[in-house]
């Protein structure tokens, strides 16, 4: 897993007893061996795991200060031969002042002390009557040692860097967590200890994800649970890891038995995502110490979604769907307006693009109210269009009273066979690409003839893979799909059929009908054989490749290694690997086309537009990637 930047962590809470140091350091050490057989490069446990969290005027006990560093003492002899970082919270004795602090501990040694710097003193909150939050920046004496002190160290091995933040840190106007970020810690861990309240949970969740998602790190909260549970205060016991703003796991609140939540963090993807994030910040003198990390031969273990573009969560999904039709749609109306025309012009397929196409131009003229009498939808036949998809698309143009013509394209792409002596017998490319220049010849005039806009219908994969005919289908005056994945493509045409009764018909056949540029003549039967998929593979591989590549910066063999991880149920690993392939070389070699297409929606985070995203030279080689997927061992 590190090979691809992955590090696994961990949050622990115990079924820790108030004041009892000796057999709370049992239940951690009970914990710590736990999280070694689930192969934990660094763990965390909750706030003044090893005292407990209110013990209140015992802190002032010299008794209870004494017993924790014994435990402390007990904890650093017994990592010497473990292969785990962690971090324990405990009362700190520091120049006659007491504080709050998180230890890390890393192979028999104390690595460093973190003080808690915003202490709570409101409500049912007193931490002032016993602990100091002076920003610490120093080194202090422990069992015989001398360790660092202080809100300014970063814990740091290779890539992998972590600072600690305690408690009320996360709810503070200024987290510590964003001056350690901003001096390169991309693990935050939170050691806290959080009573619950109605609505808090939700709270704490939100808090940690905006937190986690502005610092672009990767963040493990950990509280203490029910057992620290006194007089008027309950608590439930968080454990919540994020990253960048996504949920990787939670544990089960509102138990007296110890949890472990463990998830595995990429962080490469996070270093990625800062490079254009905070090269420009301001950075202040941290100190950085060394952790070592253990020798682990991990397995992901981690779910990634098969389709990242599309939401699972069908409540979600809905949302977004409504949203990016609101995006493409008004996209589209700005720029009628902004031309003075009235009328669109579509090439109406019957297949999928150009029907979404029609449903973000029906969308646009509801905002204009303009009548759809003003899209002007042309089917133009060839030589493989199936019955199938011409009838779905005069279907359509009937439900959505669009003006409709119907222009052949046989006869003229026979005569331009015969003109650049071509034998029409040859289904090449360029059989295929005569008849998708052809039909965007028509459009082009038929706009000109009209004083209409003629608006593109190819969707993001087909950009991405170049699956387009250079200054045919590939051109048009305004593209309303380029940012829309073939995955994704479906669930929006789906989410209109679903609430859209007059429409629901013809959108279903549409959905079902396989995906073809019908450029090729059917079988015997009228059925398509030309499927897209079978030539340049499966949406769904590519559209996950796509994702991980542009909004990851993966490396093809992490992308191949996450993929496998993901559709080991589906596709065989050789599968996998032969269409990474594909997409690897049509995407560099056909940077070209996208070098040059026309104005475009903008509507998610994984854009091709050499105007607004990519920039990428048009003649770029791809062996360096090529040569990275070759480094592959089936």
């Amino acid at each position: 897993m590190k090979k691809y930047g992955f590090i696994r962590v961990g949050g622990a809470n115990t079924s820790l007893r108030v004041g009892d140091t000796d057999y709370n350091t049992d239940e951690i050490i009970k914990m710590i061996d736990k999280a070694i057989e689930e192969k934990v490069d660094i763990l965390s446990f909750g706030e003044l795991s090893i005292t407990g969290y209110t013990c209140n005027d015992l802190f002032l006990q010299e008794a209870l200060i004494n017993a924790s560093n014994k435990s402390i003492i007990r904890l650093k002899k017994y990592s010497r031969d473990k292969d785990i970082t962690f971090i324990v919270g405990a009362p700190i004795l520091i120049d006659e002042g007491l504080y709050n602090c998180g230890v890390i501990i890393n192979k028999g040694k104390i690595l460093g002390v973190v003080p808690k710097t915003n202490i709570v003193n409101n409500n049912e909150f007193y931490e002032k009557r016993w602990f100091k939050n002076e920003l610490l920046t120093k080194t202090f004496i422990f069992d015989n040692e001398e360790v660092n002190c202080g809100t300014d160290l970063i814990f740091k091995n290779d890539k992998y860097a972590f600072g600690v933040e305690i408690g009320e840190d996360l709810w503070s106007i200024n987290p510590s967590s964003n001056k350690l970020s901003v001096n390169g810690a991309n693990l935050i861990f939170n050691l806290a200890a959080c009573n619950e309240l109605v609505l808090k949970h939700q709270h704490r969740h939100d808090l940690i994800k905006v937190q986690s998602s502005k610092t672009l790190t990767g963040y493990v909260y950990v509280s203490n649970n029910v057992n620290e549970s006194t007089t008027d205060l309950v608590f439930g016991g968080s454990n919540i890891i994020y990253e960048a703003g996504k949920l990787i796991n939670e544990g089960n609140r509102f138990s007296f038995d110890g949890e472990l939540v463990i998830g595995d963090i990429d962080v490469s993807k996070l270093i990625n995502d800062r490079i254009n994030f905070m090269k420009d910040v301001e950075k202040d003198n941290f100190r950085y110490i060394y952790f070592e990390l253990g020798n682990f031969n991990q397995t992901l273990n981690r779910k990634y979604e098969k389709t990242p573009f599309v939401p699972t969560d069908e409540k979600v999904r809905k949302e977004r769907c409504e949203e990016i039709l609101n995006i493409q749609s008004s996209g589209l109306a700005k720029r009628m307006k902004h031309t003075g025309i009235n009328k669109t012009v579509l090439g109406l397929s019957g297949g999928l693009d150009s029907t979404l196409a029609l449903l973000v131009i029906d969308k646009a003229n509801k905002k204009l109210n303009l009548d759809n009498s003003n899209i002007i939808a042309i089917t133009m036949p060839g030589f493989g269009t199936t019955d199938r998809t011409y009838k779905n698309a005069l279907k359509l143009a009937e439900v959505y009273g669009v003006t409709l013509k119907e222009i052949d394209i046989k006869e003229a792409s026979l005569l331009h066979f015969r003109d650049i002596n071509h034998d029409p017998n040859i289904h090449d490319v360029t059989y295929e690409n005569v008849q998708a220049r052809e039909r965007t010849q028509i459009l082009m005039d038929i706009a000109n003839k009209e004083g209409g806009l003629v608006v593109g219908t190819g969707d993001l994969s087909e950009v991405a893979l170049g699956w387009s005919t250079y200054n045919g289908d590939h051109m048009s005056m305004y593209a309303v799909n380029n940012s829309i994945p073939k995955t994704l493509v479906r669930y929006l045409v789906a989410h209109v059929r679903d609430n859209d009764e007059k429409s629901y018909e013809v959108l279903k056949d549409i959905l079902d009908t396989p995906i073809s540029p019908e450029l090729l003549p059917p079988d015997k039967k009228g059925n398509i054989i030309q499927k897209t998929e079978d030539k340049i593979g499966p949406y769904i591989l590519h559209d996950f490749f796509l994702y991980h590549f542009i909004r990851n910066k993966a490396t093809p063999s992490k992308i191949f290694e996450l993929a496998r991880h993901t559709f080991k149920d589906d596709y065989s690993n050789e599968e996998i690997l032969k269409w990474l392939n594909v997409f690897v070389k049509r995407f560099f070699t056909q940077q070209f086309k996208r070098s040059c297409m026309p104005d475009s929606v903008k509507v998610g985070s994984v854009s091709l537009s050499s105007r607004s995203d990519l920039k990428m030279p048009s003649d770029a080689s791809y062996n360096v990637w090529i040569k990275d997927l070759e480094s592959i061992k089936l």
